[in-house]
């Protein structure tokens, strides 16, 4: 199963990421939406679980949850836009995947056996950082793999849809 997970839109969904996100089997949405046509345009491309995030006050993206438990493929993901707002400990839990978003930067970090993820910014640009989505492929029981794809490299602003995974 391909899951395309994409943070912090704040009101942008670029045509770069929704290229990246064609043919995934369901998407994560971190928060920090920012327009629900957001959502809408989303859950065109494939089945959405999405969060709020720190500016999702008001509207529709306020009513969103603050956080999310999901089974997908026989694995437990939790949504928090936030990882420093981590309450839980995800092994006792028997949560195999943390997604967040929040600080914009991309990460695959492996924990305890947990993989935290971050799939960066897909919005707007914030400082020198990239803009970027990212996928998780599971496959199998025990076998996930995360991948972030650049969709505009910081040094260019050149789209960067075809790969550029790092």
């Amino acid at each position: 199963m391909k899951i395309g997970v994409i943070s912090d839109t704040h009101g942008l969904l670029r045509p770069e990421a929704i290229a990246a996100l064609r043919g995934v089997e369901h998407i994560l949405h971190a928060g920090d939406v920012g327009d629900p046509a957001i959502l809408d345009e989303l859950r065109r491309i494939a089945p959405l679980t999405a969060i709020r995030g720190n500016i999702d006050r008001s509207g529709p993206c306020a009513q969103l949850p603050a956080i999310e438990l999901i089974e997908l493929s026989g694995h437990s993901i939790y949504m928090l836009h936030d990882v420093h707002e981590l309450d839980l400990d995800p092994v006792a839990a028997g949560i195999q995947v943390v997604v967040s978003g929040h600080s914009h930067k991309p990460l695959i970090d492996w924990k305890k056996g947990v993989l935290y993820f971050n799939p960066g910014s897909a919005g707007p640009r914030r400082f020198s950082l990239p803009i970027s989505i990212g996928f998780l492929e599971i496959s199998g029981e025990d076998q996930i793999v995360p991948k972030i794809d650049l969709i505009l490299s910081a040094a260019t602003g050149r789209s960067a849809v075809e790969g550029s995974a790092f």
